[in-house]
């Protein structure tokens, strides 16, 4: 007799009976305090680094969470003015609620806008700070000799060498930019005195009073010059191969050429040959020959054996 179900108790369900499978929760953003301190560690990783482009774009991800977050915005400009995006700092600068004199000197600068510059170094020298002033004198430097005002240059440099570091970096980049403002000056004032001196007085008088040279004709009108025509295939044998596209281990002019029918089906090639060779055939002779050679053989062995059909069992006298 088979057993009787058990009833199931109430509040119990039965375990052949699924369970109902619980949703994922979906997962709560971290707090803003949060997310910012680590993009923060990002982004001091990325500048200590030298990974420039990529501490960019982690500002950008900060000032889209909190876009007046001054140090955020401090150093994004830093950064453009080290990745020479002048153009793009200068408009940082205008949305900036700061003067940022220097910066924007140095971008004007770089920019190649030396009257600009110069009237921003002025303000500097007036109401900025001893730091400001201090980069302030490099940059005016840097624009004294570019405009070729090279004892000024030398200087101002002399000035930052007495109070500079000597372990610092500073005095390494004075003692970089100091000697070329010394030749600079010095071949101003010695050795082209020097050369002019040793010329007549006639042609040293002249070429003090005398213009610059200008060129008789203009380039434009001036004959061009034809080149000797080459005939295409000398032209063609002077292009030199791109050494990307040469297959490893295959030397131009040394390894013979590949197949040019190695695009092809073996049966569409020219070197392809129809049926193939009778495995056993001796010497390659043609069918007829073969019967021949077996006819050949087959009479040869009769007219032996009719040579001695009398010793064998037909040629028995009874």
């Amino acid at each position: 007799m088979p057993p009787k179900p058990v009833p199931a108790k109430v509040g119990q369900t039965s375990s052949k009976t699924p369970s109902r499978q619980r949703r994922p929760q979906k997962q709560q953003p971290a707090p803003l305090a949060d997310r910012l301190k680590r993009l923060f560690s990002s982004l001091c990783a990325q500048v200590d680094g030298g990974h420039f482009t990529n501490a960019i774009r982690t500002c950008n991800k900060i000032l889209r969470l909190d876009p007046g977050d001054r140090d955020a915005l401090r150093t994004k400009l830093f950064l453009l003015l080290q990745t020479e995006q002048y153009d793009t700092a200068l408009t940082l600068i205008a949305e900036i609620n700061e003067q940022c004199l220097f910066e924007r000197s140095y971008a004007l600068y770089r920019l190649q806008r030396e009257e600009d510059s110069v009237q921003l170094l002025k303000e500097i020298k007036s109401i900025g700070k001893e730091a400001e002033q201090r980069g302030a004198m490099h940059l005016e430097a840097q624009l004294s000799y570019r405009q070729g005002s090279y004892q000024s240059s030398l200087d101002i440099y002399n000035e930052l060498l007495e109070t500079a570091d000597p372990s610092s970096d500073e005095y390494a980049d004075i003692l970089t930019n100091l000697p070329a403002s010394q030749s600079h000056q010095d071949f101003i004032t010695t050795t082209f005195m020097q050369a002019m001196s040793q010329l007549p007085s006639s042609i040293a008088s002249t070429l003090e009073s005398a213009p610059p040279p200008v060129l008789s004709q203009p380039a434009s009108i001036l004959a061009p010059v034809e080149e000797p025509t080459k005939k295409p295939e000398a032209v063609e044998s002077q292009k030199k191969l791109r050494t990307k596209r040469v297959p490893k281990g295959i030397i131009p002019g040394v390894s013979p050429p590949p197949d040019p029918e190695r695009w092809l089906k073996k049966s569409e090639r020219t070197s392809y040959t129809q049926g193939k060779k009778r495995r056993g055939a001796g010497g390659g002779a043609t069918q007829g020959a073969a019967v021949g050679a077996e006819s050949g053989t087959v009479s040869a062995a009769a007219s032996h054996g009719g040579k001695t059909g009398g010793k064998g069992k037909g040629g028995k006298k009874k």
